[in-house]
């Protein structure tokens, strides 16, 4: 028996080092070196038996008239699947601990199964345990086969015995590869795996989902080269102790990576959440300083969002920052702005920052809605309820357009909104003008003025 050799292999971009170093060579990651076996190579085969069972298919031959993706029951799912689940794909779902990820994959087996086979495969609970979960979430479908099983060579052998429609693996961290000598989850055994089901996946196409863990710094578990593998990454986003959820795709080959689907957690599973904008501005207060509503953009859909400001007098040296739901360091710039060019002086208040819902904003059109809650509070002076308010705040006091303006400016109005603040460059975008009063600005200052009317 040939000596099993130890390497060290990057978490990260699966880098193999023979000895253990703190930066890696080569992605630069640093503490991302974990000792592990490496598996024994295969031997390889001549060139003429590489090639003999391959015969090249022209593309003008290749006949899509069928239907090429499964609907989910899920309108949000479908929405950043692009359409569906694809004939042969391999999608990753990755999340926090009790976000819902197997929630989400067991609802959606209901609506699958009314068509087509499922084998659902769990290497975490047993069929008597998903029975339960599946009886709470309403799940009794005939065609859904469960197996509680970690090795994957069996899984495999199932898959490629039964033929089922859809396959779904909970999860990929706990599945291992009887040929590699490492325990399960390490880098070397979800690498072997993830290429194991890639491989029955395109061979049959039989598309498979698979959960998968995140780490401390909320990335997936595993060597950077699964998400290259797998044809979709999603993310579930959403902090536990709220009941929205944010389903966001990072990659997709097959649709568009800009696209969320919103969910609400209930005891029935996830519900869908068709329309984000009036869930999360449900139970606004009225007349209270530092409260704004902003239009974000989330691929091609508008969401109102209420941001909320608290500014108050300090007994601390240096004033506390603090931010939830919006990055910190932009936070501050956008104070510096507001005492450096507009005269509102922050330097003896703490300022406190919070976006409603547990979102989390990306969209730089959200900084005109932090400064006015800012100054809101600051001042004591409420904002109008029907005033809504979106565009990036430059460094000098100015207001940069955003995209896609008019589609904001027609969620605010459908919502019943009366007076939008945008930025004056935006004005030629915006068609959407009748019911409501859109009010271009060039800087903070003519922003602050419009408030004041």
């Amino acid at each position: 028996m040939a000596k099993l050799k130890e390497i060290y292999v990057c978490t990260q971009c699966g880098y193999e080092s023979a000895k253990w170093s703190g930066q890696c060579s080569s992605c630069g990651a640093w503490n991302t070196l974990e000792q592990t076996v490496k598996a024994p190579e295969k031997p390889l085969k001549s060139s003429v038996a590489i090639g003999a069972d391959l015969t090249p298919v022209k593309v003008s031959d290749i006949d899509i008239a069928d239907k090429v993706r499964y609907k989910t029951g899920m309108d949000e799912l479908d929405r950043v699947l692009g359409g569906g689940i694809v004939k042969g794909s391999l999608v990753l779902l990755g999340g926090d601990p009790g976000i819902g990820k197997s929630t989400l994959m067991l609802q959606i087996c209901q609506k699958i199964g009314q068509n087509h086979s499922i084998l659902y495969v769990s290497g975490e609970e047993s069929g008597r345990q998903i029975k339960l979960r599946a009886d709470r979430l309403g799940v009794d479908s005939q065609n859904l086969n469960l197996v509680s099983c970690t090795d994957i060579d069996t899984i495999v052998a199932l898959i490629e015995k039964y033929a089922p429609d859809v396959v779904m693996i909970d999860s990929i961290q706990t599945m291992s590869c009887a040929g590699v000598a490492s325990c399960a989850g390490s880098v070397a055994q979800v690498r072997e795996c993830t290429n194991a089901l890639m491989q029955v996946a395109k061979s049959r196409e039989i598309p498979i989902l698979i959960v998968g863990h995140v780490n401390k710094d909320g990335a997936i578990a595993g060597p950077k080269v699964l998400e290259h593998m797998v044809d979709a990454v999603l993310y579930f986003e959403g902090d536990k102790q709220f009941a929205y959820r944010i389903l966001r795709g990072v990659k997709n080959r097959f649709g568009s990576t800009n696209e969320i689907g919103v969910f609400e957690m209930r005891d029935k599973g996830l519900c869908e959440i068709s329309n984000p904008s009036a869930h999360m501005l449900s139970g606004r207060p009225g007349g209270v300083p530092g409260t704004c509503v902003v239009c974000i953009m989330e691929g091609t859909r508008p969401i109102l969002v209420e941001v909320q400001s608290l500014v108050s007098k300090t007994n601390l040296a240096v004033p506390r920052r603090v931010c939830t739901g919006f990055d910190y360091n932009r936070m501050a710039m956008i104070i510096a702005v507001l005492e450096k060019r507009a005269g509102y002086l922050f330097g003896q208040s703490d300022a406190y920052v919070n976006v409603v819902g547990g979102l989390k904003l990306y969209d730089t059109a959200a900084d005109l809605a932090i400064a006015m809650a800012l100054v809101s509070s600051l001042r004591e002076k409420p904002i109008g309820e029907n005033i809504i308010v979106f565009g990036e705040l430059g460094l000098a006091g100015e207001v940069r357009s955003v995209s896609q303006a008019n589609d904001r400016v027609k969620e605010a109005k459908r919502l019943g909104f009366k007076k939008c603040i945008v930025p004056s460059q935006s004005l030629l975008s915006i068609t959407e003008t009748d019911g409501i009063e859109v009010v271009g600005v060039k800087d903070i200052k003519q922003a602050f003025m419009e408030l004041s009317k």
